[in-house]
Protein backbone atom coordinates (compact mmCIF):
# COMPACT_ATOMS: atom_id res chain seq x y z
CA UNK A 1 0.00 0.00 0.00
CA UNK A 2 1.97 3.07 1.33
CA UNK A 3 1.29 7.00 0.03
CA UNK A 4 2.85 9.17 -2.39
CA UNK A 5 2.98 12.92 -2.74
CA UNK A 6 5.02 15.32 -5.22
CA UNK A 7 4.38 18.44 -5.53
CA UNK A 8 6.47 20.29 -8.97
CA UNK A 9 6.05 24.33 -8.48
CA UNK A 10 6.66 27.20 -10.71
CA UNK A 11 9.14 29.09 -7.82
CA UNK A 12 10.94 28.46 -5.44
CA UNK A 13 9.18 28.45 -2.16
CA UNK A 14 8.24 26.44 1.16
CA UNK A 15 7.39 22.95 -0.53
CA UNK A 16 8.32 21.19 2.63
CA UNK A 17 5.03 22.12 4.64
CA UNK A 18 3.10 21.31 1.78
CA UNK A 19 4.24 17.80 1.09
CA UNK A 20 4.08 17.40 5.06
CA UNK A 21 0.16 18.69 4.66
CA UNK A 22 0.17 16.14 2.05
CA UNK A 23 1.16 13.23 4.21
CA UNK A 24 -0.56 13.82 7.08
CA UNK A 25 -4.02 13.44 4.72
CA UNK A 26 -2.07 9.97 3.69
CA UNK A 27 -0.86 9.09 6.76
CA UNK A 28 -3.80 6.31 6.87
CA UNK A 29 -1.92 4.55 3.98
CA UNK A 30 0.58 3.76 6.14
CA UNK A 31 2.04 4.69 9.77
CA UNK A 32 5.60 2.95 9.97
CA UNK A 33 7.50 5.61 8.51
CA UNK A 34 7.26 8.87 6.69
CA UNK A 35 10.22 10.93 4.43
CA UNK A 36 10.25 13.91 2.41
CA UNK A 37 12.89 15.10 -0.27
CA UNK A 38 12.93 18.41 -1.00
CA UNK A 39 14.80 19.68 -4.46
CA UNK A 40 16.63 23.06 -5.18
CA UNK A 41 17.70 23.55 -8.20
CA UNK A 42 18.92 20.26 -8.15
CA UNK A 43 20.59 19.95 -4.63
CA UNK A 44 18.25 17.42 -2.61
CA UNK A 45 18.02 17.84 0.57
CA UNK A 46 15.71 14.76 3.12
CA UNK A 47 14.42 14.05 6.25
CA UNK A 48 13.19 10.91 7.10
CA UNK A 49 12.51 8.24 9.52
CA UNK A 50 10.28 5.76 11.55
CA UNK A 51 7.38 6.98 12.97
CA UNK A 52 3.99 9.10 12.13
CA UNK A 53 4.33 12.05 10.26
CA UNK A 54 3.76 14.33 13.24
CA UNK A 55 6.44 12.51 14.82
CA UNK A 56 9.08 12.94 12.26
CA UNK A 57 8.68 15.97 10.85
CA UNK A 58 9.17 18.40 14.21
CA UNK A 59 9.24 22.42 13.84
CA UNK A 60 12.90 22.37 13.67
CA UNK A 61 12.90 18.94 11.40
CA UNK A 62 11.14 21.14 9.17
CA UNK A 63 12.91 23.95 9.05
CA UNK A 64 16.36 22.11 8.21
CA UNK A 65 14.88 21.38 4.75
CA UNK A 66 15.88 23.68 2.37
CA UNK A 67 13.18 25.69 -0.11
CA UNK A 68 13.08 24.71 -3.23
CA UNK A 69 10.38 24.21 -6.41
CA UNK A 70 9.77 20.73 -5.90
CA UNK A 71 9.11 18.00 -3.22
CA UNK A 72 8.80 13.92 -3.13
CA UNK A 73 7.21 12.15 -0.06
CA UNK A 74 5.71 9.10 1.25
CA UNK A 75 4.23 7.14 3.89
CA UNK A 76 5.72 3.49 4.10
CA UNK A 77 2.72 0.82 4.94
CA UNK A 78 4.64 -1.25 8.52
CA UNK A 79 5.21 -4.67 6.92
CA UNK A 80 6.82 -7.46 9.50
CA UNK A 81 10.37 -7.76 8.78
CA UNK A 82 10.85 -4.82 7.19
CA UNK A 83 11.56 -1.87 9.34
CA UNK A 84 14.62 0.03 9.87
CA UNK A 85 15.58 3.76 8.41
CA UNK A 86 17.38 2.15 5.45
CA UNK A 87 14.25 0.69 4.04
CA UNK A 88 12.14 4.52 4.11
CA UNK A 89 11.21 6.59 1.26
CA UNK A 90 12.16 8.10 -0.64
CA UNK A 91 15.31 6.97 -2.09
CA UNK A 92 17.86 9.40 -3.39
CA UNK A 93 20.60 7.84 -5.90
CA UNK A 94 23.45 9.99 -7.60
CA UNK A 95 24.33 9.07 -10.80
CA UNK A 96 26.47 9.91 -13.73
CA UNK A 97 23.88 12.72 -14.76
CA UNK A 98 22.67 13.93 -11.44
CA UNK A 99 20.40 12.43 -8.90
CA UNK A 100 17.16 10.79 -8.44
CA UNK A 101 14.57 10.33 -5.99
CA UNK A 102 11.72 7.32 -6.48
CA UNK A 103 8.32 6.92 -4.01
CA UNK A 104 6.77 3.88 -4.25
CA UNK A 105 3.40 2.77 -3.36
CA UNK A 106 2.52 -1.44 -4.30
CA UNK A 107 4.78 -4.39 -4.56
CA UNK A 108 6.89 -6.04 -6.97
CA UNK A 109 6.38 -9.62 -7.25
CA UNK A 110 9.72 -10.30 -9.13
CA UNK A 111 11.76 -7.78 -6.72
CA UNK A 112 14.22 -10.51 -5.98
CA UNK A 113 14.71 -11.78 -9.39
CA UNK A 114 15.30 -7.99 -10.61
CA UNK A 115 17.69 -7.09 -7.41
CA UNK A 116 20.00 -10.02 -8.54
CA UNK A 117 20.21 -9.25 -12.27
CA UNK A 118 21.47 -5.70 -11.43
CA UNK A 119 23.80 -7.00 -8.34
CA UNK A 120 25.47 -8.92 -10.77
CA UNK A 121 26.39 -5.87 -12.80
CA UNK A 122 27.60 -4.10 -10.03
CA UNK A 123 24.60 -2.42 -8.20
CA UNK A 124 24.82 -1.66 -5.38
CA UNK A 125 21.87 -1.66 -2.63
CA UNK A 126 21.63 0.12 0.62
CA UNK A 127 17.61 -0.85 1.37
CA UNK A 128 15.29 -3.98 1.13
CA UNK A 129 12.75 -1.87 -0.49
CA UNK A 130 11.25 -2.31 -3.69
CA UNK A 131 12.13 1.36 -4.28
CA UNK A 132 15.63 1.04 -4.24
CA UNK A 133 15.32 -2.01 -6.95
CA UNK A 134 13.10 0.53 -9.01
CA UNK A 135 15.82 3.47 -8.73
CA UNK A 136 18.71 1.31 -9.60
CA UNK A 137 16.62 -0.18 -12.75
CA UNK A 138 15.37 3.33 -13.94
CA UNK A 139 19.21 4.67 -13.76
CA UNK A 140 20.39 1.54 -15.60
CA UNK A 141 18.12 2.48 -18.31
CA UNK A 142 18.82 6.00 -18.05
CA UNK A 143 22.34 5.90 -19.01
CA UNK A 144 21.63 4.52 -22.66
CA UNK A 145 18.41 7.35 -23.19
CA UNK A 146 18.30 11.21 -23.09
CA UNK A 147 15.83 11.89 -20.55
CA UNK A 148 14.34 10.53 -17.37
CA UNK A 149 11.12 9.42 -18.56
CA UNK A 150 12.26 7.83 -21.78
CA UNK A 151 14.13 5.80 -18.90
CA UNK A 152 10.90 5.42 -17.10
CA UNK A 153 9.37 4.18 -19.73
CA UNK A 154 11.73 1.38 -20.83
CA UNK A 155 11.90 0.65 -17.07
CA UNK A 156 7.90 -0.42 -16.10
CA UNK A 157 7.52 -3.23 -18.40
CA UNK A 158 10.17 -5.17 -16.24
CA UNK A 159 8.38 -4.29 -12.80
CA UNK A 160 5.60 -7.06 -11.99
CA UNK A 161 3.48 -6.93 -9.73
CA UNK A 162 1.68 -3.40 -8.11
CA UNK A 163 4.20 -0.70 -9.44
CA UNK A 164 2.87 2.88 -8.98
CA UNK A 165 5.78 5.20 -8.65
CA UNK A 166 6.73 8.83 -8.55
CA UNK A 167 10.07 9.95 -9.82
CA UNK A 168 11.89 13.55 -9.36
CA UNK A 169 15.28 14.27 -10.97
CA UNK A 170 16.95 17.69 -10.95
CA UNK A 171 14.51 19.49 -13.20
CA UNK A 172 11.40 17.12 -13.61
CA UNK A 173 8.85 14.63 -12.15
CA UNK A 174 7.19 11.55 -13.68
CA UNK A 175 4.56 9.90 -12.38
CA UNK A 176 3.45 6.54 -13.40
CA UNK A 177 1.54 3.65 -13.19
CA UNK A 178 1.85 -0.39 -14.28
CA UNK A 179 -0.42 -1.66 -17.14
CA UNK A 180 -3.05 -2.98 -14.78
CA UNK A 181 -3.38 0.43 -12.65
CA UNK A 182 -3.65 -2.04 -9.15
CA UNK A 183 -2.95 1.54 -7.01
CA UNK A 184 -4.18 4.24 -7.89
CA UNK A 185 -3.12 8.22 -8.68
CA UNK A 186 -3.96 11.10 -9.38
CA UNK A 187 -2.70 14.84 -9.92
CA UNK A 188 -4.24 18.29 -9.37
CA UNK A 189 -3.20 21.77 -9.46
CA UNK A 190 -3.02 24.40 -7.42
CA UNK A 191 -3.78 28.02 -7.96
CA UNK A 192 -0.11 29.27 -7.48
CA UNK A 193 0.68 26.86 -10.88
CA UNK A 194 2.36 24.13 -8.78
CA UNK A 195 0.74 20.76 -9.63
CA UNK A 196 0.33 17.67 -6.84
CA UNK A 197 0.53 14.06 -7.47
CA UNK A 198 -0.84 12.20 -4.67
CA UNK A 199 -2.08 8.62 -3.91
CA UNK A 200 -5.77 9.62 -3.13
CA UNK A 201 -7.54 13.16 -3.87
CA UNK A 202 -8.53 13.65 0.03
CA UNK A 203 -3.94 14.66 -0.47
CA UNK A 204 -5.25 17.28 -3.20
CA UNK A 205 -7.94 18.69 -0.76
CA UNK A 206 -5.51 19.39 1.84
CA UNK A 207 -2.83 21.12 0.16
CA UNK A 208 -5.15 23.36 -1.91
CA UNK A 209 -4.80 21.51 -5.44
CA UNK A 210 -7.89 21.12 -7.79
CA UNK A 211 -7.87 17.55 -8.74
CA UNK A 212 -7.36 17.49 -12.38
CA UNK A 213 -7.33 13.70 -13.27
CA UNK A 214 -6.52 10.36 -12.31
CA UNK A 215 -3.07 8.28 -14.24
CA UNK A 216 -4.50 5.80 -16.60
CA UNK A 217 -3.04 2.14 -16.03
CA UNK A 218 -0.29 2.14 -18.18
CA UNK A 219 0.45 5.73 -18.30
CA UNK A 220 3.55 7.73 -17.48
CA UNK A 221 3.08 11.40 -16.95
CA UNK A 222 5.94 14.66 -17.23
CA UNK A 223 6.14 17.46 -14.95
CA UNK A 224 8.36 20.29 -16.79
CA UNK A 225 8.74 24.04 -16.42
CA UNK A 226 6.57 23.77 -20.26
CA UNK A 227 3.83 22.08 -18.69
CA UNK A 228 2.56 18.41 -18.53
CA UNK A 229 3.26 15.80 -20.97
CA UNK A 230 1.63 12.13 -21.62
CA UNK A 231 2.76 9.10 -22.54
CA UNK A 232 -0.03 6.19 -23.06
CA UNK A 233 1.67 3.87 -25.24
CA UNK A 234 1.45 1.26 -22.66
CA UNK A 235 -2.48 1.62 -22.01
CA UNK A 236 -5.26 -0.51 -22.75
CA UNK A 237 -3.36 -3.03 -23.80
CA UNK A 238 -4.45 -4.94 -20.79
CA UNK A 239 -7.56 -5.04 -18.54
CA UNK A 240 -7.33 -2.76 -15.00
CA UNK A 241 -7.03 -4.27 -11.95
CA UNK A 242 -7.44 -1.80 -9.27
CA UNK A 243 -7.30 -3.28 -6.02
CA UNK A 244 -10.73 -4.05 -5.02
CA UNK A 245 -9.84 -3.05 -1.00
CA UNK A 246 -8.65 0.79 -1.73
CA UNK A 247 -12.89 1.23 -1.71
CA UNK A 248 -13.11 -1.63 0.77
CA UNK A 249 -10.62 -0.15 3.57
CA UNK A 250 -7.83 1.62 2.10
CA UNK A 251 -8.80 4.63 1.28
CA UNK A 252 -9.88 7.89 3.08
CA UNK A 253 -13.97 7.63 2.65
CA UNK A 254 -13.64 11.51 1.26
CA UNK A 255 -11.44 10.20 -1.47
CA UNK A 256 -12.78 9.87 -5.19
CA UNK A 257 -11.01 7.14 -7.13
CA UNK A 258 -12.08 6.63 -10.80
CA UNK A 259 -14.87 9.31 -10.16
CA UNK A 260 -16.25 7.05 -7.65
CA UNK A 261 -16.71 8.54 -4.02
CA UNK A 262 -15.16 6.16 -1.24
CA UNK A 263 -17.95 6.99 0.99
CA UNK A 264 -20.56 5.83 -1.84
CA UNK A 265 -19.14 2.80 -2.38
CA UNK A 266 -19.16 1.63 1.01
CA UNK A 267 -22.59 3.16 1.95
CA UNK A 268 -24.05 1.08 -1.36
CA UNK A 269 -21.94 -1.84 0.10
CA UNK A 270 -23.49 -1.99 3.15
CA UNK A 271 -26.67 -1.38 1.47
CA UNK A 272 -26.23 -4.44 -0.58
CA UNK A 273 -25.55 -6.73 2.59
CA UNK A 274 -28.54 -5.31 4.47
CA UNK A 275 -30.49 -6.77 1.99
CA UNK A 276 -28.68 -10.10 1.03
CA UNK A 277 -27.81 -10.78 4.66
CA UNK A 278 -30.72 -9.29 6.35
CA UNK A 279 -30.86 -9.55 10.49
CA UNK A 280 -32.90 -9.44 13.08
CA UNK A 281 -31.67 -6.27 15.32
CA UNK A 282 -32.64 -3.88 17.05
CA UNK A 283 -29.15 -0.98 16.40
CA UNK A 284 -26.30 -0.95 13.42
CA UNK A 285 -23.04 0.09 14.17
CA UNK A 286 -19.68 -0.16 12.82
CA UNK A 287 -16.29 -0.52 13.67
CA UNK A 288 -14.14 2.72 13.17
CA UNK A 289 -13.04 4.13 10.68
CA UNK A 290 -13.53 2.07 7.60
CA UNK A 291 -16.91 -0.02 8.60
CA UNK A 292 -19.15 3.10 9.69
CA UNK A 293 -19.65 3.97 6.03
CA UNK A 294 -20.77 0.49 5.11
CA UNK A 295 -23.12 0.32 8.58
CA UNK A 296 -24.88 3.51 7.57
CA UNK A 297 -25.88 1.62 4.26
CA UNK A 298 -27.03 -1.37 6.02
CA UNK A 299 -29.04 1.17 8.28
CA UNK A 300 -30.69 2.51 5.45
CA UNK A 301 -30.91 -0.58 3.32
CA UNK A 302 -32.71 -2.67 6.46
CA UNK A 303 -33.99 0.35 8.37
CA UNK A 304 -32.80 -0.28 11.76
CA UNK A 305 -31.43 2.67 12.99
CA UNK A 306 -27.80 3.69 13.05
CA UNK A 307 -25.60 4.24 16.18
CA UNK A 308 -22.69 5.01 17.36
CA UNK A 309 -21.43 2.01 19.06
CA UNK A 310 -17.90 2.36 19.74
CA UNK A 311 -15.45 5.54 20.78
CA UNK A 312 -12.04 5.50 18.61
CA UNK A 313 -8.77 6.62 20.44
CA UNK A 314 -7.73 9.52 17.92
CA UNK A 315 -4.34 8.61 19.11
CA UNK A 316 -3.88 5.12 17.59
CA UNK A 317 -3.65 4.22 14.31
CA UNK A 318 -4.86 1.22 11.92
CA UNK A 319 -4.54 -2.00 13.86
CA UNK A 320 -4.50 -3.68 10.26
CA UNK A 321 -1.40 -2.00 8.92
CA UNK A 322 0.28 -2.74 12.18
CA UNK A 323 3.31 -5.26 11.58
CA UNK A 324 3.09 -8.13 14.51
CA UNK A 325 -0.18 -10.22 15.31
CA UNK A 326 0.40 -9.82 18.71
CA UNK A 327 0.89 -5.66 18.73
CA UNK A 328 -2.03 -5.56 16.81
CA UNK A 329 -4.36 -7.66 19.03
CA UNK A 330 -3.06 -5.36 22.04
CA UNK A 331 -3.64 -1.95 20.58
CA UNK A 332 -7.64 -3.56 19.90
CA UNK A 333 -8.57 -2.75 23.51
CA UNK A 334 -7.07 0.96 23.92
CA UNK A 335 -8.02 1.62 20.26
CA UNK A 336 -11.81 0.93 20.89
CA UNK A 337 -14.23 1.16 23.36
CA UNK A 338 -17.47 0.44 23.53
CA UNK A 339 -20.40 2.90 24.21
CA UNK A 340 -22.69 0.54 26.47
CA UNK A 341 -25.98 2.74 26.31
CA UNK A 342 -25.89 2.35 22.67
CA UNK A 343 -25.73 -1.37 22.85
CA UNK A 344 -26.60 -2.95 26.44
CA UNK A 345 -29.82 -5.50 26.28
CA UNK A 346 -29.72 -5.13 22.20
CA UNK A 347 -29.30 -7.33 19.08
CA UNK A 348 -26.81 -5.22 17.32
CA UNK A 349 -25.80 -5.91 13.95
CA UNK A 350 -21.66 -5.23 14.07
CA UNK A 351 -20.26 -4.26 10.51
CA UNK A 352 -16.62 -4.12 10.04
CA UNK A 353 -14.55 -4.22 6.05
CA UNK A 354 -13.20 -7.51 6.39
CA UNK A 355 -11.87 -10.50 8.71
CA UNK A 356 -8.33 -11.81 7.89
CA UNK A 357 -7.27 -13.46 11.00
CA UNK A 358 -10.01 -13.38 12.96
CA UNK A 359 -8.37 -12.89 16.40
CA UNK A 360 -8.89 -9.12 16.17
CA UNK A 361 -12.52 -9.51 15.49
CA UNK A 362 -13.09 -11.76 18.27
CA UNK A 363 -11.67 -8.90 20.64
CA UNK A 364 -14.15 -6.35 18.99
CA UNK A 365 -16.87 -8.72 19.65
CA UNK A 366 -15.78 -9.44 23.45
CA UNK A 367 -16.28 -5.75 24.13
CA UNK A 368 -19.78 -5.59 22.76
CA UNK A 369 -20.17 -8.65 24.87
CA UNK A 370 -19.16 -7.20 28.20
CA UNK A 371 -20.47 -3.56 27.54
CA UNK A 372 -24.30 -5.70 27.12
CA UNK A 373 -24.91 -6.27 24.09
CA UNK A 374 -27.82 -9.59 24.12
CA UNK A 375 -26.98 -10.46 20.40
CA UNK A 376 -24.39 -9.74 18.17
CA UNK A 377 -24.90 -10.14 14.14
CA UNK A 378 -21.15 -9.70 12.34
CA UNK A 379 -21.66 -8.36 8.40
CA UNK A 380 -18.58 -8.04 6.57
CA UNK A 381 -18.22 -5.58 3.12
CA UNK A 382 -15.90 -7.72 1.32
CA UNK A 383 -16.32 -11.36 0.64
CA UNK A 384 -14.06 -13.79 2.89
CA UNK A 385 -10.36 -13.33 2.25
CA UNK A 386 -9.57 -16.88 1.00
CA UNK A 387 -5.93 -16.33 -1.00
CA UNK A 388 -2.86 -14.22 0.17
CA UNK A 389 -2.23 -10.83 -1.33
CA UNK A 390 1.17 -10.08 -3.33
CA UNK A 391 0.54 -5.90 -4.11
CA UNK A 392 1.40 -4.26 -0.97
CA UNK A 393 -0.58 -6.16 1.79
CA UNK A 394 0.59 -7.54 4.78
CA UNK A 395 -0.76 -11.05 3.67
CA UNK A 396 1.70 -13.55 2.18
CA UNK A 397 0.19 -16.92 3.33
CA UNK A 398 -3.20 -18.55 3.77
CA UNK A 399 -1.50 -19.48 7.01
CA UNK A 400 -2.80 -15.68 7.95
CA UNK A 401 -6.47 -16.83 7.14
CA UNK A 402 -9.06 -17.92 9.05
CA UNK A 403 -11.71 -18.26 6.30
CA UNK A 404 -8.62 -21.03 4.69
CA UNK A 405 -8.79 -22.64 8.17
CA UNK A 406 -12.54 -22.82 8.85
CA UNK A 407 -15.88 -22.62 7.34
CA UNK A 408 -18.27 -19.53 8.41
CA UNK A 409 -20.28 -21.85 10.72
CA UNK A 410 -16.74 -22.25 12.35
CA UNK A 411 -15.71 -18.91 12.25
CA UNK A 412 -19.09 -17.28 13.67
CA UNK A 413 -18.39 -19.95 16.41
CA UNK A 414 -14.34 -18.64 16.68
CA UNK A 415 -15.59 -14.92 17.08
CA UNK A 416 -18.26 -15.79 19.16
CA UNK A 417 -21.13 -13.77 17.16
CA UNK A 418 -25.27 -14.90 16.81
CA UNK A 419 -24.72 -14.85 12.84
CA UNK A 420 -21.89 -14.38 9.98
CA UNK A 421 -22.42 -12.40 6.53
CA UNK A 422 -20.24 -11.87 4.08
CA UNK A 423 -20.55 -9.43 0.94
CA UNK A 424 -20.99 -11.67 -1.97
CA UNK A 425 -18.68 -10.83 -4.81
CA UNK A 426 -21.23 -10.00 -7.63
CA UNK A 427 -21.21 -6.84 -5.67
CA UNK A 428 -18.33 -5.47 -7.51
CA UNK A 429 -18.95 -6.68 -11.12
CA UNK A 430 -21.76 -3.82 -10.32
CA UNK A 431 -19.58 -0.88 -9.24
CA UNK A 432 -17.09 -2.19 -12.58
CA UNK A 433 -19.47 -2.06 -15.03
CA UNK A 434 -20.90 1.54 -13.71
CA UNK A 435 -17.39 2.98 -13.74
CA UNK A 436 -15.81 1.53 -16.58
CA UNK A 437 -13.16 -0.17 -14.61
CA UNK A 438 -11.75 -3.09 -14.04
CA UNK A 439 -10.78 -5.01 -10.05
CA UNK A 440 -8.39 -7.17 -8.54
CA UNK A 441 -10.28 -9.66 -6.39
CA UNK A 442 -7.23 -11.90 -5.75
CA UNK A 443 -7.66 -11.98 -2.17
CA UNK A 444 -11.33 -13.69 -2.72
CA UNK A 445 -10.84 -15.44 -5.93
CA UNK A 446 -7.39 -16.47 -6.33
CA UNK A 447 -7.15 -14.78 -10.11
CA UNK A 448 -3.88 -13.08 -9.87
CA UNK A 449 -4.03 -10.04 -12.19
CA UNK A 450 -0.26 -10.69 -12.69
CA UNK A 451 2.39 -13.37 -12.05
CA UNK A 452 2.64 -14.73 -8.66
CA UNK A 453 5.94 -14.52 -6.80
CA UNK A 454 7.41 -18.31 -7.12
CA UNK A 455 8.53 -17.94 -3.09
CA UNK A 456 6.00 -16.77 -0.77
CA UNK A 457 7.32 -17.42 2.26
CA UNK A 458 7.28 -14.71 5.44
CA UNK A 459 10.20 -12.11 4.74
CA UNK A 460 11.08 -14.26 1.29
CA UNK A 461 13.15 -11.56 -0.20
CA UNK A 462 15.38 -11.66 2.83
CA UNK A 463 15.21 -15.89 3.08
CA UNK A 464 15.91 -15.59 -0.48
CA UNK A 465 19.09 -13.05 0.11
CA UNK A 466 20.04 -15.24 3.17
CA UNK A 467 20.51 -17.97 0.51
CA UNK A 468 23.59 -16.81 -1.26
CA UNK A 469 26.87 -18.12 -0.01
CA UNK A 470 30.55 -16.38 -1.06
CA UNK A 471 32.16 -18.71 -3.78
Amino acid sequence: MSGVIGIFGTKRQNVASTAYYGLYALQHRGQAACGIVVNDDGVFSTCKDEGLVSEVFTSEKLSKLTQGNMALAHVKYGIEGYGGRENVQPIVINHIYGSIAVAHSGSLVNAYDLRLELEKKGSVFVSKSDADIIAQTIIRERLSVDSIEEAVALAMPRFKGSTTIVVMSSSKMVAACDVKGIRPLCYGKRDDGAYVIASETSALDAVGAKFVRDIIPGEIVVFTSEGVKSNTDACRKVKPALCVFEYVYFARPDSVINGLSVHEARVRIGTALAKSHPADADVVIGVPDSGIDAAIGYAKGSGIPYEIGFIKNKYIGRTFIVPGQKVREDLVRIKLNAVSSVVKDKRVVLVDDSIVRGTTSAKIVKLLREAGAKEVHMRISSPPFLFPCYYGTDVPSKDYLIACQHSSDEIKRIIDVDSLGYLEQEFFEELKSENNCGFCTACFDGKYPTIAPTYTGKLRFETKLSERTEK
